[in-house]
């Protein structure tokens, strides 16, 4: 987040995809999900949703195949708009959360098919893109905030 972002380095803002959320927003199983994917192919947030949809412990390759489709469509697109490999990527920015849900999806998988490492790396990458996203992503769907980052959670006591 930019309060964060001790090395200066400008956030990167992705273009929204009006026609990818409004497609997804009528995708209801996986099928319709992946015709979206099919008009949609360079689009994170359709692949990272399709990973989403079909990531399960019992057969996690899949869903690690079409978290990593999405996590490279995602650098992509973070190139694409001039992100240069670190910097903030911020959830508040609605159309970057495409890309933090293919990282967070991404490393799901990796841990499903206990690939430490990638966890490790991945836990990073989005920490430097948004310490809060894995908490969000986490929380999709629910009405519930976060709860603060350590850095900045405060107890106050009475004495």
């Amino acid at each position: 987040m930019t309060e964060n972002n001790l090395l200066g380095v400008p956030e990167t803002h992705l273009p929204a995809e009006p026609e990818v959320e409004t497609a997804l927003e009528g995708a209801e199983t996986v099928d319709a999900i992946a015709q979206v994917v099919k008009q949609h192919p360079s689009s994170a947030l359709a692949w990272a949703v399709y990973a989403e949809h079909i990531l399960h412990p019992a057969h996690p390759l899949e869903g690690y195949a079409a978290a990593r489709v999405a996590y490279h469509r995602g650098l992509d697109s973070l190139r694409k708009a001039g992100w240069r490999g670190q910097g903030p990527v911020p959830w508040s920015h609605e159309p970057n959360r495409g890309v933090l849900r293919a990282l967070y999806a991404l490393r799901r998988a990796a841990a499903m098919i206990d690939e430490a490492d990638e966890v490790d790396r991945l836990d990073d990458f989005l920490r430097g893109a948004d310490d809060t996203a894995a908490a969000r992503i986490e929380l999709l769907g629910t009405t519930r905030e976060p709860a603060p980052s350590t850095e900045t959670f405060v107890i106050r006591g009475e004495d």
